[in-house]
């Protein structure tokens, strides 16, 4: 597989492809990316420093976006430090394999220079004001998505260039019918067993608990019992959204758009190009003689060429702009349809390219683009109109700091009041990390308790932004061991029942396991259910990755196993017997097309795994 990824890193498609990945960052990037880090690190690849600033601020984005995405689920999983700890962990390895994908890339030789990057994002419409570069905008954009500059520039870059090494390495992909066979009879396989139940439910509620453990568990754990901080505020929201609502757009607006944007809408002059590769000059020059006689270049590249991607294709490479085309395509200097270049040599070996086609450089005329220019208009006046908003609204707020009445008139809109809240209970509507720590971090509360004014304009992720103020405030405060018992007891019970049910599984399944007493089920209460026939996708994740660990039975003897299911109870497993999985003929295709894809995911996996193997790591200690 290695050697694949190997071929195919020496291939002129993919340095194409690669170089498209790059121009597309550019087109829809944004601002420069290269900061400098502080003295302290958090990581060290190849002695490219990873900074402690940069990997707190890629958690915390990740701790956002699990935050919108799971709501008010969100407040468990922060609250346990070993997830967030491991959540940490995992985000400074993605961050490490960002580096090695930036180092891989670079040493290919596809690299772009600052200045590139600057002028590139100068001249995206969506950033500019009257055609020219709009700083505020710009920064306004990204930040209502909560990111910084570097931050989202890193990311957009890193996406595009995993998608598409992914499809490059992915194309090269072809499944045999053996390995189809025997993935289908391992993926599709399906187990008959017989499951018993320990009811841990049942168990809790015939557990005891003493006084003295209620007590004991209390002083070992009162840091677990506060009652968090409350708070009640009220809120003005702006969505831009609603107020692209009402924005309207006249056919003059998007003709006006069109004639001062005509350069953006020029569909520059393309050329179709294919390519043999070989390893050298010598066989290049026998395959030019081939073509100069009447051969057929999409056959002999199909036959000849080295390049694994494009040689699939006939050798093509498919539409280039005078930006995408590689110097070695350029040094051909082809300017006629169906010209031949002479042998060129390149850093991936030797080539004869052909130009296919041309088409010229032409305008695109207004009806083509009319639907896109309605979207366009209406995207800027929709962020003007947003902005000018919070500009007055913020003015008002600011200068009538006593209450959000001057706020709502510059708003036009009600403010609204919650109800009382904490911080694992914040309303859907205001659960976004900005929010919260401007109500929880900020200085909105007084040393009082009482409301000290009104926040600034607070952006947020999907175009939202908030200006809001405290109007009640209580702080956290330890709960008395009366407050607690009654769920001091669940827990105590439900802890009992889990180790009481753990050992009678165990107990019993040492016993089938050694056929002592087959009767030991009986004399516990247990009875294996009816038979049930069992695939890899069925209903409980915890108890079926169990069954499918389990050695196949032998000679028809059965195989004992002791799981977990999802509701917490303990199941004894009897396995009976393996079917291999098979495929009807009709289904084959669709397989395949899966397997492919699960293919490509693997070459990526052993790219990386090889450029961690070659690469030099180091953690902080901090880290470790």
């Amino acid at each position: 597989m290695m050697e694949k990824l190997r071929v195919a890193t020496n291939s002129v498609a993919l340095k194409i492809i690669i170089v498209l990945i790059i121009l597309s960052f550019i087109l829809t990037g944004v601002s420069g990316y290269l900061v400098g880090g502080a003295n302290d690190y958090a990581a060290k690849v190849n002695g490219e420093k990873i900074s402690q600033a940069k990997l707190q601020q890629a958690f915390q984005s990740e701790r956002a976006r699990m935050q919108q995405q799971l709501g008010e689920q969100f407040s468990t999983l922060a609250s346990n430090e070993s997830y967030m700890s491991k959540l940490r962990q995992q985000t400074l390895e993605q961050l490490i394999n960002n580096v090695l994908l930036n180092q891989y890339t670079q040493k290919l030789g596809l690299t772009v220079s600052d200045e590139q990057v600057k002028e590139s994002i100068r001249q995206i419409p969506y950033f500019q004001t009257d055609n020219k570069f709009d700083n505020t905008k710009y920064l306004n954009l990204i930040n209502s998505m909560g990111y910084k500059p570097d931050q989202f520039a890193q990311l957009q870059r890193q996406q595009l260039i995993l998608q598409q090494l992914l499809q490059a390495v992915g194309s090269s992909e072809f499944i045999l019918p053996m390995e189809m066979k025997k993935t289908a009879e391992l993926v599709l396989q399906q187990r008959d067993v017989r499951l018993a139940t320990i009811d841990v439910n049942a168990l809790q509620a015939h557990q005891k608990v003493t006084n003295k453990e209620l007590k004991n568990y209390y002083h070992q754990n009162k840091k677990d019992f506060i009652a968090p901080a409350e708070i009640k505020i009220s809120y003005i929201l702006m969505d831009m959204a609603e107020i692209q609502k009402k924005i309207t757009v006249s056919e003059k607006e998007i003709e006006s758009y069109y004639q001062q944007h005509k350069n953006n809408y020029i569909q520059p002059e393309r050329k179709h190009f294919s390519v043999i590769q070989l390893k050298t000059e010598k066989e290049a020059q026998a395959i030019l003689a081939e073509l100069k006689t009447g051969a057929d270049f999409a056959t002999l590249a199909k036959q000849k060429s080295v390049d694994i991607i494009s040689r699939k294709n006939g050798g093509t490479l498919g539409w280039l702009e005078v930006s995408m085309t590689l110097d070695e395509l350029k040094q051909a200097n082809l300017t006629e349809k169906g010209q031949l270049s002479d042998v060129i040599k390149s850093s991936v070996g030797y080539l004869i390219v052909r130009l296919n086609d041309i088409k010229p450089e032409q305008s695109r005329a207004f009806k083509e683009v009319r639907t896109e220019l309605l979207k366009k208009v209406q995207q800027e006046k929709t962020l003007d109109a947003y902005y000018a908003l919070q500009q007055q609204v913020s003015t008002a707020a600011a200068n009538n700091n006593d209450s959000l009445a001057s706020a709502e008139v510059a708003a036009d809109l009600q403010a609204k009041q919650t109800n009382w809240f904490t911080r694992r209970t914040v309303p859907a509507e205001l659960n976004f990390k900005p929010v919260i720590q401007a109500i929880f971090e900020g200085s909105l509360i007084g040393a009082d308790g009482a409301s000290s004014g009104n926040s600034d304009v607070i952006n947020v992720e999907g175009e939202k932004a908030f200006v809001i103020r405290v109007d009640g405030y209580t702080p956290e405060k330890p709960q008395s061991f009366d407050q607690v018992s009654s769920e001091i007891r669940e827990l105590i019970k439900r802890q009992k029942a889990e180790n009481a049910a753990r050992t009678q599984g165990e107990k019993i399944l040492a016993a089938l396991r050694q056929e002592k007493d087959i009767q030991i089920m009986k004399k516990e209460g247990l009875n294996f259910g009816k038979k049930e026939t069992l695939s890899r996708s069925s209903y409980d994740e915890m108890l079926i990755k169990t069954i499918f660990t389990l050695a196949h039975p032998q000679k028809n003897k059965p195989v004992y196993g002791l799981s977990q299911d999802s509701k917490g109870n303990f199941v004894l497993i009897e396995l009976l017997t393996v079917t291999a999985g098979k495929l009807a003929q009709d289904e084959e295709a669709s397989f395949i097309n899966k397997m492919q894809e699960a293919s490509s995911g693997m070459n990526f996996e052993a790219l990386m795994a090889n450029l961690h193997q070659q690469a030099t790591i180091k953690i902080s200690a901090t880290e470790s």
